[in-house]
């Protein structure tokens, strides 16, 4: 382990699955129940928190770097896909929904995005269904804009744009 590479630098956006872009603030190394442990201080500044990660267990809980380009243009092309709608019961949907967001794959939250996404003339959604978008495409922001070098209200807007290009043309045949 010592002689092993660090896969993050302090500075570095990463993704962790579960709570989305961070960055490394830090690297620490402190001694817990008398173990040595090399730990990765992540601060995630829209929910305000801060998370000690070790390093040995980067692979293991999924952390990664942000995405690669071709990723990212995969992921916005899967926006301007045919909406999947399961007839599946909602809490069934619901919870492959948040597996997907927290899987921190970009392409499964572009899914998730694009398939709960309703147009203004759309009918209304219910209040889990517009939670979960909203996680889904803040995630999603949150990641483009790290990777454009933009905020997230601008990377949001974009998504929110190519939705508002794309999904009509599936409501019209429906």
């Amino acid at each position: 382990m010592a002689g092993k590479a660090l896969a993050f630098d302090v500075g570095d956006y990463v993704v962790y699955p579960k709570h989305g872009v961070g960055r490394v603030v830090e690297l620490q190394d402190e001694e817990i129940a008398g173990m040595k442990l090399q730990l990765y201080v992540l601060r995630f500044e829209k929910e305000r928190m801060t998370l000690r990660v070790p390093v040995n267990k980067v692979e293991a809980i999924g952390m990664r770097k942000l995405s690669s380009d071709k990723t990212l243009r995969e992921a916005l092309d899967t926006l301007k896909g045919k909406p999947k709608v399961k007839r599946t019961m909602w809490s069934r949907r619901a919870q492959e929904y948040e597996a997907k967001i927290n899987s921190g794959d970009l392409v499964s939250i572009a899914e998730v995005t694009r398939d709960l996404f309703r147009a203004d003339d759309q009918p209304e959604q219910s209040y889990s269904e517009r939670q979960i978008f909203e996680a889904a495409s803040s995630r999603l922001a949150r990641e483009l804009a790290a990777m454009e070098k933009t905020d997230e209200p601008a990377a949001l807007k974009k998504i929110l744009e190519i939705l508002n290009e794309h999904a009509p043309k599936y409501y019209e045949t429906a």
